[in-house]
């Protein structure tokens, strides 16, 4: 079939690519012109038959609803438009709604797979009305990894990319416990080789996933990961993620733990662990680690 897509990055440019493979026809957007096999979203829509359909896969939040409304000047009723991007799924109830209007459809679609998705598949998560869904179904199974799972209508407009929102989450707390476990092997003196008893876990055990087989590819390439400093960023959904759970009246610990990790992480010195520090020290006599002055020593508590 052919299909438009808009934004042609890392991930992007490698559903074309796997899109193209399938033998589906793929028109591609970008700001880009390298990249690019339409001048703009109207060539675009231009060089595409009717039913039109257009994937976008830009970054969300403005960019993504910029896109969505210009999509909405130049289609027209029967075509449909899909949201591949890791927008917010109240997001996805404004869209739906705004391309209602012109009897455009609308689906949302979460994506997992990154850089490894050209070869391996991708996962996806879609959300809509069955009708909008079955128009697009031939690149939801093109993108797709082999066999029987991989891809999911998970419900009506919205349920894709809150789906792909808790699975992002989930990830958090996976990477998080990963990364809690590498620190207490390297910190004890009786084990001698870390990596090889994290690559043992890859085989036999219920701890074993793709998560931990990136963890020892990482560790093969920087035994102690040095030069690496030690923040991450969050891309949102986690954040997401633990206000839902707090509107549902759901507790997400570990999941709202791992988000936190991350915010401390971004501190070179936390301004909390100093008061923490005060307080113990002036409760309990506890020496507190302190900057060595000029020409001297620090405190080493």
């Amino acid at each position: 079939m052919d299909i438009g897509l808009v934004g042609l990055g890392k991930m992007g440019g490698n559903m074309r690519e796997r899109l193209r493979r399938a033998g589906h026809t793929v028109v591609g957007f970008d700001r880009n012109p390298d990249v690019r096999d339409a001048d703009s979203l109207a060539d675009l829509v231009d060089k595409l038959p009717s039913p039109k359909v257009v994937w976008v896969m830009v970054p969300a939040g403005d960019p993504t609803r910029e896109t969505v409304s210009a999509l909405r000047e130049l289609l027209g009723e029967g075509d449909v438009v899909v949201d591949g991007g890791n927008s917010r799924w109240t997001d996805d109830l404004l869209h739906a709604d705004q391309l209602a209007e012109k009897s455009i459809g609308f689906v949302d679609c979460g994506v997992s797979g990154g850089v490894w998705g050209l070869e391996n598949g991708y996962a996806l998560m879609y959300g809509g009305e069955p009708e909008h869904v079955e128009k697009v179904q031939p690149i939801f199974d093109a993108l797709k990894p082999e066999g029987d799972f991989g891809a999911v209508h998970a419900g009506k407009v919205g349920a894709g990319h809150f789906s792909k929102m808790v699975h992002n989450g989930i990830e958090y707390a996976i990477m998080q416990s990963y990364a809690e476990g590498w620190e207490l092997l390297q910190k004890v003196e009786m084990v001698d080789n870390v990596t090889e008893v994290l690559r043992s876990w890859r085989e036999g055990t219920v701890i074993r996933s793709w998560l931990l087989d990136l963890l020892v590819a990482a560790l093969d390439e920087k035994p102690n990961l040095e030069g690496i400093r030690g923040y991450a960023d969050d891309s949102g959904e986690g954040r997401w993620t633990v206000e839902a759970g707090i509107e549902h009246a759901v507790a997400t610990p570990a999941i709202t733990a791992a988000l936190y990790a991350r915010f401390v992480s971004r501190q070179d010195d936390s301004p909390a662990m100093k008061a923490v520090a005060a307080m113990r020290n002036q409760f309990g006599g506890h020496a507190i680690r302190t900057e060595p002055p000029v020409g001297g020593d620090a405190n080493p508590g």
